[in-house]
């Protein structure tokens, strides 16, 4: 996804910037735990990160989902740098999807969708899907009684 930004320089001129997002899994080995990325993520490469779900604990590896968003430019520079602090990196799109089969459109998923995604239509009481709303948390997964929730790989 891509932003167009226009800027005014010093100097009076306007410049156009590009902001590009990505999400991204990141995965920290147990030394990395304790490293302060996104604040270098902000000071070293002006590079925002969104947490949208974060597994992290002392001694244990950890593993945030963040939305990266920055020039396209130092995007890159902040995953090489992610990289060379071995810290994994996965940007592979994954999707949410739900077995409509298998659905008892109970709604107990509604109650953990941090972005409203997951809604039971009020006439009907179905569970209703606004996949472009997800940003697949995966905090419905466990959430579901019958396992009718999973992520697509």
């Amino acid at each position: 996804m891509r932003h167009d930004a226009l800027n005014f320089q010093s100097n009076g001129t306007r410049s156009r910037d590009y902001v590009v997002k990505k999400r991204a899994t990141l995965t920290f080995p147990k030394r990395a735990v304790h490293m302060p990325v996104t604040y270098r993520l902000a000071k070293d490469f002006n590079v925002a990160a969104n947490i949208i779900r974060a597994q992290v604990a002392p001694n244990q590896i950890g593993t945030l989902v963040v939305e990266l968003s920055g020039d396209i430019d130092q995007l890159d520079a902040a995953i090489d740098w992610l990289r060379s602090q071995d810290i994994g990196i996965s940007t592979a799109s994954r999707e949410i999807v739900i077995d409509e089969e298998t659905c008892v459109h109970c709604g107990l998923c509604t109650g953990v969708c941090p972005t409203e995604a997951l809604n039971l239509d009020p006439q009907t009481f179905r569970l209703n899907f606004t996949r472009s709303r997800c940003v697949v948390c995966e905090q419905c997964i466990p959430t579901c009684p019958v396992q009718a929730i999973s992520i697509n790989l």
